[in-house]
C-alpha cells in the first residue's frame, strides 16, 4: 500500500454509475453484463465516443475526490462490463463468432471463443491509467479482470485443457499488470468473482493461475473475491467457498463483501498477514447508510483482520446504482473513516 495513505484508506471496487448520457442505462441493467462487445449500448456515435468517456471519467474522477476518498478509480466508464473490455481486445479470441458458456444464474451467455493462442500485441489499459494519473493527485488504482475468470467466461476451441487456458490468461494479465504499474498506477486490481462462483474449479489451478499473474509485480496487487453485482445476483451465501485458498498467494491484498452478506469477520482469519478491502457499502439498495452505519460494520470485523491494513471499500462495482446514491454511500464511507481514524 502507498505509504502516504492514512489509516482506514478508502476506494471503491472499481466502477462507478454511467451518465445517461453516455450509455444507455435501462438495456444496462436489463442485461448480464456482457461478456462480448456490447457496443449498441452506447448512446454517443462512434466518431465522438472516446472523447465523451474521457468527459465522464472526468467526473467520475471528481466525484471521488469530492467526497473524500483517498484511493481513486477512473469508475470503468469506458467498459461496457468490467472483464469484456479487456478480454476482447486479445489476439486468440473470436468474438465476431462467438461461443456460449452459462453465467453465474445458470443462463447461456455469448461469450469470447479461443481460436488461438491468447497474446496480448501492446498494453490495453495503460493509457487509461496515464489519463487517470494525469487528473488527480490521489492515490490511482485501476482493475484488470483475473485470468482464473476470463477463462470461465471463454469458450476455449484451443487449448483442450482449462488450466492451460488459464494459465495463458494469466501471462498476458502478468504482462498487462507490469505495463499499468509503468503508466503510473499505485495500486492494480484483479477481479476474480469466478474464484467464488466455481470453487470446485478453482481449487484445481485458481490459486496457481492468480499466482502466475501476480507474481514478481512492481507494486500492491487486490484481488476483488465477491458473490455478483446485487444488481444481478440477490441472494448471498453464509461465507466464501474459496478464500483461505488465497493466503499462500503473491496478491498484496484481498477484497470481499461484507455489507449485504452480512458476512461472519471471523471467516476472514486465515488470511491474518494480507491487506484486506473490506466491502462495507450495500449495494442491493439506493438507500444511503449513515457513516455511523458504515462504522459499525467495520468495527465488528477489527478483531479479525490486521487493522493497519485495512482499507474501507464498497461490496462491488457501483455501476448499476443511481449517480446520486453512489455520490452518497462514498460520502459515508469516507466519514465512516474520519469516525474511525479519530477512535485509533
Amino acid at each position: 500500500m502507498p505509504a502516504s495513505l492514512p489509516p482506514f484508506p478508502t476506494s471503491i471496487v472499481g466502477s462507478l454509475p454511467q451518465p445517461g448520457w453516455l450509455i444507455d442505462r435501462d438495456r444496462l441493467a436489463h442485461q448480464f453484463p456482457p461478456r462480448v462487445r456490447a457496443r449498441e449500448l452506447w448512446r454517443v456515435a462512434p466518431e465522438l465516443l472516446a472523447e465523451a468517456q474521457d468527459d465522464a471519467t472526468r467526473l467520475a474522477i471528481r466525484s471521488q475526490e469530492e467526497a473524500g476518498l483517498d484511493i481513486v478509480t477512473d469508475g470503468e466508464i469506458r467498459r461496457e462490463s468490467y472483464s469484456n473490455h479487456f478480454a476482447t481486445a486479445l489476439t486468440g479470441v473470436d468474438v465476431d463468432d462467438p461461443g456460449t458458456v452459462l453465467n453465474r444464474s445458470g443462463k447461456p451467455i455469448p461469450v469470447p471463443r479461443v481460436r488461438s493462442a491468447i497474446s496480448r500485441p501492446a498494453p490495453i489499459q495503460a493509457d487509461d491509467v496515464r489519463f487517470l494519473r494525469a487528473h488527480t493527485d490521489r492515490t490511482v488504482k485501476i482493475t484488470v479482470p483475473g485470468p482464473f475468470t476470463m477463462a470461465q467466461q471463454a469458450q476455449d476451441d484451443h487449448y483442450g485443457d482449462d488450466r492451460a487456458l488459464a494459465l495463458a490468461y494469466a501471462d498476458v494479465v502478468r504482462a498487462e499488470i507490469a505495463d499499468l504499474f509503468a503508466a503510473g498506477a499505485d495500486i492494480v486490481q484483479i477481479d476474480e468473482p469466478w474464484l467464488q462462483a466455481r470453487p470446485d474449479v478453482a481449487r484445481k489451478y485458481g490459486a496457481e493461475a492468480v499466482t502466475r499473474a501476480v507474481e514478481g509485480a512492481p507494486g500492491p496487487v487486490h484481488l476483488h473475491l465477491c458473490f455478483g453485482y446485487a444488481a444481478m445476483v440477490s441472494e448471498r451465501p453464509e461465507g466464501y467457498s474459496f478464500l483461505p485458498e488465497l493466503a499462500d498467494t503473491p496478491v498484496h491484498t484481498v477484497a470481499v463483501e461484507t455489507a449485504q452478506s452480512h458476512l461472519d469477520p471471523a471467516t476472514l482469519r486465515p488470511l491474518r498477514g494480507k491487506g484486506i478491502a473490506l466491502g462495507v457499502l450495500d449495494l442491493s439498495t439506493p438507500e444511503v447508510e449513515s457513516p455511523e452505519v458504515v462504522a459499525d460494520r467495520v468495527r465488528r470485523a477489527l478483531d479479525d483482520v490486521d487493522a493497519d491494513r485495512l482499507v474501507l471499500t464498497s461490496d462491488c462495482g457501483l455501476k448499476y446504482l443511481p449517480r446520486e446514491s453512489a455520490a452518497g454511500k462514498m460520502r459515508s464511507l469516507a466519514l465512516a473513516a474520519a469516525v474511525l481514524r479519530a477512535e485509533r
